[in-house]
C-alpha cells in the first residue's frame, strides 16, 4: 500500500513530528509546505508575512501546495496551520489524498508549545487568547476539509503513528473492496 496523504491542524498539533515519523514508517518521502514555501520564497515565513502581509502569503501558499498536490505518488505532505483558509487549498488537500486533521485543544498546543520563541503567532500580549481564536476559526475548516479526526491529545508520537497507519490501512482495504 502506497500512503498519500496530508496533515492539517492548528500550529503544535504535531504535523512535522508525526508526519517525519509516519512518511519513515510508510517508506514515502515527506514534504513539509512551510519548507517548500522558504524554499520558494527564499526567506524565512515570519520574514515574508511582515513584508508582504497576509494575503499574499496566502496566495502563494495556494500556489505552493497546489504545485505539490500535482506531484506523483505516495508522500505525507505537512501544511502549515493556516493552509485550510483558502477555499482552493481546501479543495487541493481533499484531491491530494486522505486528509488527517491533526486535532489539539488550545490548551494541550499552549502546553506543547508555550517556551518556542520561533512561532510568530505566539508572541503577542496573550497567547492564550489567540490559540483559542484561532482555533475557533479554522476547527470547523480543518474538520471540512480532512477525510479522518485524529486526538493527539496524550498519545505517543509512535502510538499515533501506529494509529493513522492502521486506518489508513483500512481506507485502503474498504477502497478495494468498493474497487
Amino acid at each position: 500500500m502506497q500512503i498519500r496523504c496530508a496533515l492539517v491542524g492548528m500550529p503544535g498539533s504535531g504535523k512535522s513530528t508525526i508526519g517525519r515519523q509516519l512518511a519513515h514508517r510508510a517508506g514515502v518521502p515527506f514534504i513539509d509546505l512551510d519548507h517548500r514555501l522558504e524554499q520558494t520564497i527564499g526567506t524565512s515565513i515570519r520574514s515574508y508575512f511582515e513584508a508582504e502581509g497576509e494575503a499574499r502569503f496566502r496566495d502563494l501558499e495556494a500556489q505552493v501546495l497546489a504545485d505539490v498536490a500535482q506531484e506523483p505518488g505516495g508522500m505525507v505532505l505537512s501544511t502549515g496551520g493556516g493552509a485550510v483558509l483558502r477555499t482552493e487549498s481546501r479543495e487541493a488537500l481533499r484531491q491530494f489524498g486522505n486528509v488527517l486533521y491533526l486535532r489539539a485543544s488550545p490548551e494541550e498546543i499552549y502546553r506543547r508549545v508555550k517556551h518556542d520563541r520561533t512561532r510568530p503567532l505566539l508572541q503577542v500580549g496573550n497567547p492564550m487568547e489567540k490559540l483559542r481564536e484561532l482555533y475557533a476559526v479554522r476547527d470547523p475548516l480543518y474538520r471540512e476539509t480532512a477525510h479522518y479526526v485524529i486526538e493527539t491529545g496524550r498519545p505517543s508520537v509512535s502510538t499515533l503513528v501506529n494509529m493513522i497507519m492502521m486506518q489508513l490501512e483500512m481506507a485502503a482495504g474498504a477502497q478495494g473492496a468498493e474497487g
